[in-house]
């Protein structure tokens, strides 16, 4: 399928947040590294980018949703920053969501090859771009938050690129599934495990299915979700 690439630079979402979420289309070719694209840059590098989060895809059909969404809550002004790079994603494309895309999918992006190392985090500064405060959490809880990528192979990637699935070694994972395991549902020790070995979901997801285990008992995401207030 043919995807959009999209960039972006730090700036301020309000006088105390700084991030890069405000992605645009490119319009020139980028080169793809193990890090993500040449024109790309992320703010905060502990929660975000490296090398098991170096893309980020997001379904273009959730905007439909998001937009119906604000508009029936009258919030007009979120829902005027309704196009492709809004979530802050590397890749637009239609055709493939969370419901199908699965944990250690590999395609390749025209001359780079990439995988799927995780679902996305969403955290409070989705409620700094959008306007509002518990936005996070509804992302979140539905499960339309994208997923992250790691590039196993770097290359030149044009604008409009081609995206063609590889391989899908891991069919019986989902984004969705994973994400509702680790975010949305209480302790289940067996699918807790299944993610704690497998290896093609990143470390740091791995470490919170282990912990889980450890501790018997899921994770409070509020200050992730909220900020610190």
């Amino acid at each position: 399928m043919q995807v959009k690439i999209l960039a972006g630079q730090p700036a301020m979402l309000n006088p105390s947040i700084s991030s890069a979420i405000d992605k645009r289309a490119v319009n020139v070719r980028q080169f793809c590294s193990l890090t993500g694209l040449s024109d790309d840059a992320q703010v905060s590098g502990r929660f975000h980018g490296g090398p098991e989060r170096a893309l980020h895809y997001y379904p273009r059909e959730h905007y439909g949703f998001w937009r119906s969404w604000f508009q029936g809550m009258g919030l007009t002004a979120s829902s005027a920053l309704l196009a492709p790079g809004a979530f802050g994603e590397n890749i637009s494309g239609i055709g493939l969501d969370e419901t199908e895309a699965c944990i250690g999918d590999i395609y390749r992006l025209d001359e780079a090859l990439i995988q799927i190392s995780q679902p996305r985090s969403p955290c409070y500064k989705l409620n700094a771009r959008f306007g509002y405060d518990f936005f996070s959490v509804l992302v979140q809880a539905n499960g339309r938050t994208g997923w992250l990528l790691r590039v196993l192979e770097e290359g030149e990637v044009d604008p409009e690129a081609e995206m063609t699935l590889v391989e899908r070694p891991c069919p019986h994972m989902p984004v969705k599934r994973v994400g509702d395991i680790v975010f949305n549902q209480s302790f289940e020790r067996a699918a807790l495990q299944k993610l704690a070995e497998s290896d093609y979901l990143s470390g740091s997801w791995r470490e919170k299915a282990t912990a889980y285990l450890t501790e018997g008992r899921v994770t409070d995401w509020s200050r992730r979700l909220l900020g610190s207030k």
